[in-house]
């Protein structure tokens, strides 16, 4: 729609009212999602027994905190992580980089073999692993684990920067090399701070898919080196005991707490400031 001045003037619109039945669904799908979570955090919060009422107590928190085996296994897990984390944002983050800038002979083979731990079944993966791990007579232990992990997560850490590189303006590079940038400096000051999103993102992912995942861990893990599932799976196996609730609890308002302080709300930049090189470059 055209103005008085000739100028062009939007229309907003209101959006329509949802129908009844779309908020039920929307309500009846959350409930699915959450209503298990919910019975978790209650259930670690209740003592109960056959011939007796429910007592609120915190009692399975402390005996949670005492397992030994139960520490042992959440510690194992979390060095597992990181250590997963490490190397699949690295390998990720340097494949990505490889696949949208450079042309290389096998540069669609190598793109296609990435998206294989994506598509092929656990099962299959950690038991070809197994054999390959034997076959190189590698111990089984925590690094075969590391390896395995980093295996399957780099190819997510590869989807998530190269989405972030799609929208990469390379103009920016080279305006920070033409200001006597060395490539080390462009990259750190340049190139990195503006696919950190897509580098974050990938990292995250890798840990929670190293964190929780129990089939390719079952087949390559060792004598003494259990993961939490692991741990939990066996634990399982002779009744789901309180203290699994309430670690697993934990581990959610663990969860949840790392989501709000890594994604929270920023303060807008002025223009002025967003605009502004980084320094160093405009010496």
């Amino acid at each position: 729609m055209l103005g008085a001045g000739g100028g062009t003037i939007t229309e907003h619109r209101a959006r329509p009212k949802a129908p009844l039945i779309a908020k039920l669904v929307t309500a009846l799908a959350f409930l699915l999602l959450y209503i298990p979570l919910l019975a978790l955090v209650a259930y670690s919060f209740v003592d109960w027994a056959p011939g007796r009422p429910a007592i609120f107590t915190g009692k399975w928190y402390i005996e949670a905190f005492q397992d030994e085996s139960l520490r042992s296994a959440v510690s194992t897990s979390l060095w597992v992580g990181i250590f997963t984390t490490i190397g699949a944002t690295f390998l990720g983050t340097t494949g990505a980089i490889a696949l949208e800038r450079f042309h290389f002979p096998g540069k669609k083979l190598f793109d296609a073999f990435t998206l294989i731990p994506l598509i092929v079944p656990e099962i299959v993966f950690g038991l070809s692993l197994l054999i390959w791990f034997v076959a190189i007579h590698l111990t089984l232990g925590i690094f075969s684990i590391v390896l395995a992990h980093i295996t399957f997560s780099f190819s997510y850490v590869i989807i998530t920067v190269r989405t972030r590189l799609q929208d990469f303006d390379f103009s920016l590079e080279e305006a920070a090399r033409d200001l006597g940038a060395s490539p080390a400096q462009t990259f750190w000051r340049v190139t990195f701070p503006l696919i950190w999103p897509g580098v974050l993102s990938g990292a995250l992912m890798a840990f929670t898919l190293s964190f929780d995942d129990f089939l390719i861990t079952f087949f390559t893990a060792g004598v003494g080196s259990d993961t939490l599932p692991i741990k939990l799976y066996s634990m399982i196996k002779f009744g789901i005991s309180p203290k699994v609730n309430a670690l697993s609890t934990l581990i959610l308002v663990a969860t949840v707490i790392l989501v709000l302080m890594l994604f929270r709300p920023r303060k807008k930049t002025s223009p002025k400031s967003a605009s502004a090189l980084p320094e160093g470059l405009a010496a």
